[in-house]
């Protein structure tokens, strides 16, 4: 769904019907909200998958990031998995031109992946410091026509999966953490990234509350 993004390019097609909100799918969805529980089912469904995919020794790479994205959306969209071939614009803020894409994300993998996976064994501070780096640089890059936050929160969830988290409750990245979690990806353009460890910070306390064992009585 491009409609929160200006976009050029060849690829920058819309289902026919659409009005030009929803992009060209293979389910040949043209309304926005059934989209929306498209992507939102398919995103269910990939995390069982993503379970046997990668254990806790593992090193992520920019191509498993490519994988996660495809396994996800590949039976909606045919580009899923691919870097964009497009430029996009978000609330007046110009992506990093699609030519440069490939080089980002394999520097992402040396700077950031590289180093900081695989996560078993960080402690919480550790850990969340990790994980605000690389959702923020990912989200930063953004590498694919869509989907990206959405797909930066699965590397997070399995990168948690490996420190031996349950699975992350990103409930504070939504309604009124929203506009939070955004100013927190703006200060990361600066490469301040504690506002986002604020943020993951929530999430892990949230997630270790929602399954601490209820007390005896």
């Amino acid at each position: 769904m491009m409609s929160r993004y200006t976009a050029t390019g060849i690829e920058a097609e819309f289902e026919p019907g659409s009005r030009g909100r929803v992009l060209r799918n293979r389910c040949g969805i043209s309304g926005v909200r059934a989209m929306q529980f498209a992507e939102s089912r398919a995103l269910e469904a990939v995390e069982e998958v993503l379970l046997t995919r990668f254990a806790a020794g593992h090193r992520f790479t920019a191509d498993d990031v490519r994988r996660i994205h495809r396994l996800w959306l590949g039976d909606i969209y045919q580009w899923a998995g691919e870097y964009r071939n497009l430029n996009i614009a978000k609330g007046g803020f110009m992506f990093a031109a699609a030519q440069q894409v490939p080089r980002m994300m394999n520097e992402f993998e040396v700077r950031f992946l590289r180093s900081l996976t695989p996560c078993a064994g960080m402690g919480e501070a550790e850990l969340v410091a990790t994980l605000a780096r690389t959702h923020a640089e990912l989200v930063i890059i953004h590498p694919f026509c869509e989907g990206n936050g959405r797909c930066a929160r699965l590397l997070a969830w399995l990168m948690a999966l490996q420190a031996g988290l349950p699975p992350l409750d990103f409930s504070p990245f939504q309604g009124r953490g929203k506009h939070h979690y955004i100013a927190a990806i703006h200060a990361a353009f600066s490469a301040n990234y504690e506002p986002m460890e604020t943020m993951f910070s929530r999430v892990v306390r949230r997630t270790l509350r929602a399954y601490a064992p209820e007390p005896v009585r």
